[in-house]
């Protein structure tokens, strides 16, 4: 197949669940596929990146956009932006160069497919397309933002998010009508789809792992006992989700294991993240690898209360055999059961005590980490992107053989 792909921001360096997720899947379809990948992005022009995505992805277009810089300059496009039915984190990254772009690839006939990346790329395809058009929807977006406004407690900020949520649950909804098929990343994801927008074609393939990188450690001793988070920091959930951690679950564990040492391990590190680094709590800032802290870890942690999706995190320390305590929100979506992969704890109560049972009984902490490593297993990239290409093939042979009416039954794709 011939397929154009096309994604808002750069996608190099791969330091995001999104970037993950499209880059390994895009790596393993250029094995077999042509791909015309065309990633547009702001800010100063980055020849090196442009250079580099070329050489990874053969087929690449990168495309340079003026925009606002600095953060009085986004607030101002902000404003401007407000009385756009469409929310901000679309129409911002909507422009006419990427729209004239997108229109004269999908009108050359040489395509069989075409993949908007993320909602965010939507508004740059126009609503007929001679080809079907996919929408990878890495999240619902619609419930992401109802959960950061509901958790937001600076007024301002909160309003943002409550006005952001309730244009894109407009706009969510009607572009879910609008492509030829919808890819979510899990069963939940899609459920909440259905229920946005009834009877949308939708397949589910889910998140993998590269088990080549995150491979399999020993189980540590866990003397001193090091608790492990890795993830954007730029992110609000991730914020959110340390803020809420280091706040009324660390301190718990501190006075049962007062040596315990806590590592917050991700790029761009909030200023509200920033602040929480003390003598127990490590803020690394960005890393070449998380890898060799994953590798150290005795537990790893996923405290989020807000989010969509489905986290990689999870996958990747579950691959390496790492013992884990989530949130029922931080592992949702993913095939994983309570006790056996992982312990669940959506207190904070129930959060500490969930470490403290894996610091204190290395056979239970031994045992998750036998059952994340086998679970993991069956998720490597390559499995994955297997599944993707499917349903793209399956796409493409509906679009030609009929209206979309006739292929409006939501399907998953199992491992």
């Amino acid at each position: 197949m011939k397929i154009h792909w096309v994604k808002a921001g750069k996608i190099l360096p791969v330091d995001t669940g999104g970037k993950i997720r499209s880059f390994n899947i895009l790596r393993h379809l250029t094995r077999e596929h042509e791909i015309v990948f065309l990633s547009y992005y702001g800010g100063p022009q980055d020849a090196a990146y442009e250079t580099a995505i070329r050489q990874l992805l053969p087929g690449a277009q990168p495309i340079h956009l003026a925009g606002p810089q600095g953060s009085i300059a986004q607030s101002v496009d902000y404003l401007l932006r407000l009385p756009s039915s469409a929310p901000y984190a679309v129409k911002k990254f909507s422009h006419r160069k990427v729209q004239d772009a997108v229109a004269e690839w999908l009108k050359a006939g040489s395509l069989d497919v075409a993949v908007c990346d993320f909602l965010s790329a939507s508004l740059n395809f126009p609503l007929d397309s001679s080809i079907p058009v996919v929408l990878f929807q890495h999240n619902v977006e619609t419930m992401l933002w109802r959960r950061m406004a509901d958790k937001e407690k600076n007024p301002l900020r909160k309003l943002s998010y409550a006005i952001e949520a309730r244009k894109m649950a407009r706009y969510e909804t009607r572009s879910l009508q609008r492509f030829q098929h919808v890819i979510a990343v899990s069963e939940n994801d899609r459920d909440t789809m259905l229920r946005l927008s009834p009877g949308c074609p939708i397949t589910v393939v889910p998140t993998g792992v590269d088990t080549e990188q995150y491979k399999v450690v020993p189980s540590v001793v866990g003397i001193p006992p090091l608790v492990v988070f890795t993830g954007s920091m730029d992110w609000e959930p991730n914020i959110d989700a340390m803020e809420y951690f280091c706040k009324e679950i660390w301190p718990v564990v501190l006075v049962n294991f007062p040596d315990a040492r806590f590592q917050i391990v991700g790029r761009n590190p909030n200023a509200r993240v920033q602040r929480l680094a003390s003598a127990s709590v490590e803020v690394t800032g960005t890393v070449a690898s998380v890898i060799d802290y994953l590798r150290a870890a005795t537990v790893v942690i996923v405290p989020l209360r807000i989010g969509g999706g489905t986290r990689l995190k999870i996958f990747e320390a579950m691959a390496m055999a790492k013992a884990m305590v989530s949130t029922s929100i931080g592992a949702e979506g993913l095939d994983v059961t309570d006790g056996r992969d992982l312990l669940i704890a959506d207190n904070a109560q129930l959060f500490a005590d969930s470490i403290l049972r894996l610091l204190r009984d290395p056979k239970l902490r031994q045992s998750l980490e036998q059952a994340a490593a086998a679970l993991a297993a069956r998720y490597d990239w390559s499995q994955i992107a297997r599944r993707f290409s499917n349903v793209l093939s399956e796409a493409a042979v509906n679009f030609r053989s009929g209206p979309r009416s006739q292929n409006t039954q939501a399907s998953s794709v199992q491992l």
